[in-house]
């Protein structure tokens, strides 16, 4: 699937066709990051994006914010129109999670059905009768990519 920023200046396509898991995490920092009541991220296997091609890479800013439980998360955006495009996260230790979140409104043609909501806690709209909704993170979540 074609992932592109606003302003088109960042282009490159997801590894694999269909995502691991969608997640819509409601914590406060996707809040801040979406600018909106929630974040989206499509989870992919990062291998196939990661290492970063160097036309992609200089194109990209990257800021590295901590998150729970000692860990960080290198949250990667458009130099030319600010766009967040997707994170990874390091374990306490530094090891690159396998998984990356992208994000998911710059997905082309992404389906959100069967997504998940994380963090509602912090909800700030109602969360869809029926959908499957954990109030901070699940147990075991595909990728450990959700959340913050």
């Amino acid at each position: 699937m074609e992932v592109r920023c606003q302003c088109g200046a960042v282009s490159f396509h997801t590894p694999t066709a269909a995502p691991l898991s969608i997640y819509h995490c409601h914590c406060t920092e996707c809040q801040k990051q979406s600018s909106s009541a929630f974040g989206t991220s499509a989870i992919y296997p990062a291998t196939g994006l990661f290492p970063l091609a160097p036309e992609l890479r200089e194109k990209l800013g990257c800021w590295t914010r901590p998150s729970k439980e000692g860990r960080t998360m290198d949250c990667y955006f458009c130099k030319a129109c600010g766009v967040r495009m997707f994170h990874r996260i390091r374990e306490a230790d530094g090891t690159e999670r396998e998984t990356v979140s992208i994000k998911g409104g710059a997905v082309q043609g992404l389906s959100f059905e069967g997504a998940k909501h994380i963090y509602v806690e912090s909800a700030v709209v109602p969360i869809p009768e029926g959908a499957e909704r954990w109030e901070t993170t699940p147990d075991v979540m595909e990728g450990r990519e959700g959340g913050n």
